[in-house]
């Protein structure tokens, strides 16, 4: 499936369900994230509409396996998310620290491996680590998902050096940044490192405005990646004077 934004978006914590549907259209993702463990639980185990209200913005499902601690319990849910939506998409994600919500690379790997050779297309919510990252492009991902900074912080990319060396190093590979970004300057940041995409939830779902803030990511998320294809200045230790001063002085 092309895919013609490369704004993917969070559902959740939205004021109202109203609301997310307005920021997704508003934001032009083709592509929105839905914890599959959070909706059973919110729902007790049935839908309440949640899964259409997403639907009829047009974009498509990707569901994750957020909540999981282990290899064995992502797996399962990724399984009864194929059931239940008809999507071979899953965002894989987990869980190793708590208190960062940093992905254990050993468990990640390990059912990165399994998924793939059940036949899914894993994304895999990963650290900038670049050997994690390669662990996991053997496992058999085309995609992955480094973190810039912690689930939820808002601090913008805290590691630009890690995320530059993975776009180096792994040119054939899909990446999007997911998780971290805070502001519309956080998204353009990645994008001009020439990441593919971002995904991002919580600078939009908590906005004071989530619609109009969806827009700002949008021309953010475009407008880097234009700057990226254009050709971005290289920054210089010295002054470089923009017209070249040649010949001799004359005067009018």
């Amino acid at each position: 499936m092309p895919l013609q934004s490369r704004f993917l978006l969070g559902t959740a914590g939205y004021p109202s369900p109203q609301v997310l549907h307005e920021s997704i259209v508003a934001s032009g993702a083709q592509v929105v994230t839905l914890g599959l463990r959070r909706q059973l639980v919110g729902t007790g185990g049935g839908d309440n509409g949640f899964i259409e209200i997403i639907k009829a913005s047009g974009a498509r499902l990707l569901p994750n396996t957020a909540g999981c601690r282990t290899a064995r319990e992502a797996v399962t849910l990724a399984h009864m998310a194929r059931e239940l939506l008809d999507t071979h998409w899953i965002k894989l994600e987990v869980v190793g620290d708590e208190h960062t919500l940093q992905p254990d690379p050993w468990e990640l790997t390990d059912a990165a491996a399994r998924l793939v050779k059940d036949g899914f297309e894993v994304f895999p919510y990963c650290t900038d680590d670049l050997v994690g990252a390669q662990r996991l492009v053997d496992a058999g991902c085309r995609i992955l998902m480094p973190w810039g900074a912690p689930i939820g912080s808002g601090q913008g990319l805290l590691n630009p050096w890690a995320l530059r060396t993975l776009r180096a190093r792994l040119p054939q590979v899909t990446l999007i940044v997911d998780a971290g970004i805070g502001v519309p300057s956080h998204a353009a940041q990645a994008m001009e490192l020439g990441f593919d995409a971002v995904l991002l939830n919580s600078a939009v779902a908590h906005a004071a405005d989530p619609v109009r803030m969806a827009k700002a990511f949008r021309f953010a998320i475009e407008a880097g990646r234009l700057g990226y294809a254009s050709g971005l200045l290289a920054a210089q230790d010295m002054a470089v004077a923009s017209t070249p001063v040649t010949g001799r002085p004359f005067a009018l």
